[in-house]
């Protein structure tokens, strides 16, 4: 056991300053001040029930007696935490901010990573069981007063919903910002593979997670910890959005890693499991939600449109049985790396939930999200907000987007697969992105909910794919924000009817169904809910192409998708419409 420094993150003077957003606009009360140094333990071995160790690393005050433990768990190298990478994978949380307020930080490696035993499973069942044991060895500690919550982003996230739908009996609450649910929804969306993510993402764990203890403990990385928590250089991440955080992953994508288990999870995911089947159930929580019993704080950036923004509504939808759901919905740079935003917010909540502190977190309605462009907190208990309404916009063929459908028509765009041996594009190409532009909005507009693209179009081959971006245009036509994003092969359009609201799910399609060459096909495609306030004089822009491969073709965070592979004309109809969910006026749901 060996005393660390006795340094404190936080955002009073003297404290090291946390980056990005701490709270969700509201003052709290009551909450944990620094009293303790931090004391570590490295390399603990985790004992769990199939005779596997799990091994993690624990910082605890530095005090006798016990205390609530926070754990983060996921298959990222533990022992980088704190070193200050401005990385997607540095996600556990600030241990110098919960270490002196009185919180053991529990960081742990997943199996078959960062010298854990057995083999890495990618969110299955086993990794589920693991985080069952792995919450009740934490509460029998010495250290543990009993009471265990979990902490992180992302993966971290995704291992404290895991270990909720097991629910081992000293888990008290979670707070898992930036969550994914579903697997499948991750790694392909609605049958386009998630192609820049999912493959970069494995080839980082494929390079990683064999590393030893004495790599990632050496003196380069100690060297790295001091320069890049520097305050002048630390301040230089708040602003470092997911796109930068991808470019990371790309760059070590270039460098060899062993084939197993992570060539073989990416064959799986990409080649052998095609559609939901099995494998997928496994890995997906959405219907083991409704399990969950403890108190669940939810959370996400608007800008994660391509990864986890999904399943922050999901999950909203489906705690069935929680005692307690809160959200909270960040603007631009309310999730960077390493993550320390909404610190204080946790805080609130595990003080409430684990000390029994009156902090002030259920104060108030349940949802609290940023509105972008207005940049002020709205607050409001369901989802979507019951201001909100939709209002109709009509694909013009004339190319405009508009509430007025205009003379009926048509337009069309090509897109080709690969292997055509074709030297370069025709002059005579029909475009292979279409977009469709507003005119210039009178008055500010706020959208804020489910968004959905009915698009009424027919196909010359057997299956295409169906890519539309939503984007916020200045004056000047230059790019403010792209608002969301919504993808669908189309030989999996089967969606749920009975839900009568837009934004209505893909169904969790099982068989692929050609599409009739030719014919018009009503596709109903959800985007994924987003919020923003489109100022005046700014225009409203849909664009929509079947390859998002293509440089030209707007893709949010630069995640981009394998091809469908066919050629084809993609012709769209003007009856096709977008739904946009208008803040204080609109159309009834249809």
């Amino acid at each position: 056991m060996a005393a660390t420094s006795q340094r404190v993150a936080g955002i009073e003077p003297g404290q090291r300053r946390l980056n990005g957003p701490q709270t969700s606009g509201r003052e709290y009360r009551n909450l944990s001040e620094p009293r303790y140094g931090t004391r570590r333990q490295i390399n603990v071995r985790v004992p769990v029930r199939d005779g596997i160790e799990l091994v993690a690393d624990v910082y605890r005050p530095d005090a006798d007696g016990t205390f609530p433990a926070l754990v983060a768990a996921s298959p990222y190298a533990r022992q980088l935490q704190d070193v200050g990478i401005p990385a997607g994978f540095i996600e556990a949380g600030a241990t110098d901010f919960w270490v002196p307020r009185g919180y053991v930080h529990v960081i742990v490696n997943l199996r078959g990573t960062g010298g854990s035993g057995g083999e890495f499973g990618f969110f299955d069942s086993q990794e589920r069981r693991d985080m069952y044991d792995l919450i009740e060895w934490v509460a029998e500690q010495p250290w543990c007063d009993g009471n265990v919550g979990m902490i992180g982003i992302s993966y971290f996230a995704m291992t404290q919903l895991e270990a909720a739908v097991e629910r081992p009996p000293h888990l008290r609450a979670i707070f898992p910002f930036a969550v994914t649910a579903d697997l499948y929804e991750a790694a392909s969306h609605h049958g386009l593979v998630s192609a820049a993510f999912i493959s970069s993402f494995l080839v980082m764990l494929g390079l990683t997670a064999p590393k030893s203890d004495r790599f990632f403990r050496s003196a380069p990385f100690a060297i790295a910890r001091r320069v890049l928590n520097l305050p002048r250089v630390h301040r230089k991440f708040a602003t470092l959005n997911g796109e930068s955080a991808k470019g990371i992953l790309d760059l070590l994508m270039r460098l060899p890693h062993r084939a197993r288990p992570w060539d073989e999870l990416w064959l799986e995911i990409v080649v052998r499991h095609p559609v939901r089947d099995e494998w997928w159930d496994d890995r997906d929580l959405t219907p083991r939600l409704e399990n969950v019993d403890i108190p669940v704080y939810l959370g996400c950036d608007w800008e994660n449109a391509p990864l986890h923004l999904p399943s922050t509504f999901a999950a909203l939808t489906g705690l069935t049985n929680s005692p307690c759901v809160r959200v909270a919905m960040l603007g631009k740079f309310g999730l960077t790396w390493p993550w320390e935003s909404m610190h204080l917010e946790a805080l609130a909540w595990y003080d409430h939930w684990l000390k029994g502190h009156d902090t002030g977190i259920l104060d108030g309605p349940a949802i609290r999200y940023l509105l972008p462009e207005a940049d002020d907190w709205h607050a409001v208990q369901s989802w979507p907000p019951p201001q909100s309404a939709h209002r109709e916009y009509a694909l013009r063929a004339d190319g405009v987007l508009d509430a007025d459908e205009g003379e009926p028509g048509s337009r069309t765009y090509l897109t080709l697969g690969s292997g055509l041996n074709r030297p370069k594009p025709s002059e005579i190409d029909p475009p292979s992105i279409l977009t469709w532009t507003s005119a210039p909005l009178d008055e500010d507009l706020d959208v804020v909910g489910d968004i959905e693209l009915r698009l009424v179009a027919s196909a010359t081959a057997l299956d295409t794919a169906w890519i539309a971006v939503v984007s916020d245009i200045a004056e000047d036509d230059s790019l403010v924000e792209h608002l969301s994003c919504g993808l669908l092969r189309a030989s999996l359009r089967e969606v749920d009817e009975k839900a009568s609201r837009p934004g209505a799910p893909v169904l969790p399609c099982r068989t692929a169904v050609g599409i009739p060459i030719g014919e018009d096909v009503l596709y109903r495609i959800p985007l994924v809910p987003n919020a923003r306030r489109f100022r005046r004089g700014h225009r409203i822009r849909l664009t929509l192409s079947s390859d998002d491969s293509n440089p030209q073709m707007p893709a949010i965070m630069e995640f981009r998708h394998a091809t469908v592979g066919t050629s084809s004309l993609n012709t769209i109809r003007s009856s096709s419409r977008l739904l946009l969910p208008i803040l204080g006026g609109g159309q009834a749901d249809s």
